[in-house]
């Protein structure tokens, strides 16, 4: 089971994400460290344990005001051994061209993406090398139906992305991870599902590891401590 830890970017910042409700996000207040800086926060996680792949949310990219290329490059120079996933809100092909280093890997939020047409450019515009994330609320699916519902055309790394329980203490929606791992089953070679959303302990690590999700995106659990440096050296013995 990979962890992937995330940072959530806004306004120079990380903040802790909650609920999926970006406007109320405030800086991140962590034991791990005594500053929301992005370059310190990196740091203790990376002190916490030698993670391989960072997940970098964007918020003002994704909103449309401003973003963190800067910040992210900063990152990616620090730590060159660190591969970075970034959702930084791509809508179109054309907006592809700011990841030409193989360092960083493109999200695709299915938020961001208002037609079928628009996606499939993307994917020829990096060769099918994105990750796709499926983003919902409460209330459903957001963008498309037919990337949530057709496994066809999911690429080789698939986020379940559970806005509405960033952030919380509700635990993981088992529901949803249980459509999506029925969608894939229907596919030749199936890709590899990343649960995000509401994982709290090692407790709910070993119940989506018993669903075959390859792995977990984590914030709140590491710097709650609900997930110990501990839980991750067992987790993945050397």
């Amino acid at each position: 089971m990979q962890i992937i830890p995330v940072i959530d970017l806004m306004h120079g910042q990380v903040v802790h994400a909650k609920l999926g409700i970006r406007s109320q996000y405030q800086p991140i207040q962590s034991p791990l460290s005594d500053s929301s800086e992005p370059l310190a926060i990196v740091a203790s996680l990376r002190k916490l344990y030698p993670f391989q792949t960072l997940y970098i949310a964007d918020l003002d990219a994704i909103s449309g005001n401003g973003h963190h290329a800067t910040i992210v490059a900063q990152i990616a120079q620090t730590y060159p051994e660190l591969t970075i996933w970034l959702d930084a809100g791509i809508r179109q092909a054309d907006e592809m061209h700011a990841y030409q280093s193989t360092q960083i890997k493109p999200v695709i939020g299915s938020e961001n993406i208002a037609t079928l047409q628009d996606y499939l450019a993307i994917c020829d515009a990096d060769k099918n090398q994105h990750i796709l994330s499926l983003d919902y609320t409460k209330t459903g699916p957001l963008g498309i139906n037919a990337l949530h519902e057709t496994a066809h055309y999911w690429p080789e790394n698939v986020i379940c992305m559970t806005l509405h329980a960033v952030g919380s203490s509700n635990g993981v929606d088992l529901t949803r991870l249980n459509t999506l791992i029925k969608r894939n089953a229907t596919r030749t070679k199936p890709t590899n599902i990343y649960a995000a959303g509401g994982v709290r302990n090692m407790s709910d690590i070993a119940t989506i590891a018993q669903l075959g999700i390859t792995g977990a995106l984590i914030a709140s659990a590491l710097h709650q401590q609900t997930i110990s440096q501990q839980d991750l050296i067992q987790l993945n013995p050397s």
